[in-house]
């Protein structure tokens, strides 16, 4: 009597050793690695970090002085504003304006990725700017700056000069090139606006008199 015949096997490639199986289980279970930094997230990093211990001994000292004074409020204000994406977090600055000491002391919030250098202004959630008129809604597109386009250039030559125009032209074109060019003019602006004051401060203190030679006598 013959034999049943046996079901034909279909070819299965071989398993790969246990310690491959076990190795490919941990890379599974390990962490996606962090997305690679953008040209705009690394000066932020970079000069951020370089801005923040540069004015470090300075914002002590001011912190120092409001906490010796005792205000009721404390030595930092605090408001909610609408990051990325529009997350809200809580913006801390210095009680202060001298020296633009505000907003320096937010450049913690640069290093954390709330803020950036440059950027649309910190608006409040609910703030009637914050709803875009068009479709897109490019304030939730890129995080809120230390300074923008609109600081810079709303006392400017260009044929308009409302803030939400130039921030929204800004969201459209904004480069690491131009986020040099607006940092390197709010920079340039008060540091000129001081040297004027201290010409003309100087130059109240001088007469006619500073300038004659010894002996000089209106009479003659």
């Amino acid at each position: 009597m013959p034999r049943p015949r046996q079901p034909r096997r279909t070819w299965q490639p071989p398993r790969p050793p246990l310690a491959a199986r076990a190795l490919g289980r941990l890379r599974a279970l390990a962490p996606a690695p962090p997305p690679r930094p953008t040209a705009k997230r690394t000066l932020d990093l970079t000069l951020g970090s370089a801005l923040l211990l540069l004015v470090a001994p300075l914002l002590a000292v001011a912190a120092l002085a409001l906490a010796v004074q005792g205000h009721p409020g404390g030595v930092l204000t605090r408001s909610p504003r609408t990051g990325l994406a529009g997350r809200t977090f809580t913006l801390r600055s210095l009680r202060t304006r001298r020296l633009r000491l505000d907003v320096l002391s937010r450049l913690p919030h640069v290093l954390r990725g709330e803020l950036s250098l440059v950027g649309p202004a910190p608006l409040a959630p609910g703030d009637e700017r914050g709803r875009a008129a068009g479709a897109r809604h490019w304030r939730q597109e890129l995080k809120p700056g230390l300074t923008g386009l609109a600081q810079v250039r709303h006392r400017s030559a260009m044929p308009w000069n409302e803030a939400a125009l130039l921030e929204q032209h800004y969201a459209e074109h904004h480069r690491v090139a131009m986020d040099l060019a607006i940092l390197t003019e709010a920079v340039r602006t008060p540091l000129r606006g001081a040297v004027r004051g201290l010409t003309r401060r100087g130059q109240a203190y001088l007469s006619d008199t500073d300038h004659r030679l010894p002996g000089y006598s209106a009479a003659e």
